[in-house]
């Protein structure tokens, strides 16, 4: 007697499991169509790549390796945060563009007419263009700047300075491209 009864409420728990696995699954399978997302972006499913032509140095000023830097780090970003195909060219988004500026600014001046720090800053010109949906294209300029004390001179700070202006630009590049802000 004990046993059936066991056995009733075994069964009528193990249905319930396999309803709520079945909904689980279902769920889950119907969030995966329709819409990618890395990092807190979204990305239409159609699209499955991404070309980005080399940045040129449209600048005056800063190391002559400028570009293809920046050119390695925005590359990688997109490979690392999402399953876009990197393609030479004829991706379902493109990225072009130019650096655009590399400024070396005082900023905080002192009673004594000269500036406890000084500025870098640095401009990205990016043409995007979304192959797939036209209203997604943009042509617009990126700019991050970090700050060093007066009594270094750039070249003792830029290969801090620059990996860490870099990030920042690439991050809102991405943003605006792949996460429509």
């Amino acid at each position: 007697m004990m046993y059936d009864i066991w056995c009733m409420v075994y069964e009528a728990n193990f249905k319930k499991i396999i309803h709520h696995t079945s909904y689980i699954i279902y769920f889950l399978s119907l969030s995966s169509c329709g819409i990618y997302s890395f990092s807190g972006t979204t990305l239409s499913a159609d699209i499955k790549s991404v070309t980005v032509v080399n940045f040129v140095m449209a600048a005056s000023g800063g190391p002559s390796n400028l570009p293809l830097k920046f050119n390695e780090n925005l590359k990688e970003y997109y490979q690392r945060n999402t399953n876009l195909k990197l393609l030479p060219s004829n991706g379902d988004m493109q990225l072009e563009g130019s650096i655009s500026g590399y400024e070396v600014t005082p900023v905080a001046p002192t009673s004594q007419d000269q500036a406890a720090l000084n500025r870098l800053t640095i401009s990205v010109q990016v043409k995007f263009t979304n192959n797939k949906d036209e209203t997604k294209n943009f042509d617009q300029t990126f700019s991050f700047f970090k700050d060093f004390p007066q009594a270094q001179n750039i070249s003792q700070v830029e290969s801090r300075l620059i990996p860490q202006i870099f990030d920042q630009i690439v991050q809102d590049i991405f943003n605006k491209s792949a996460g429509d802000w």
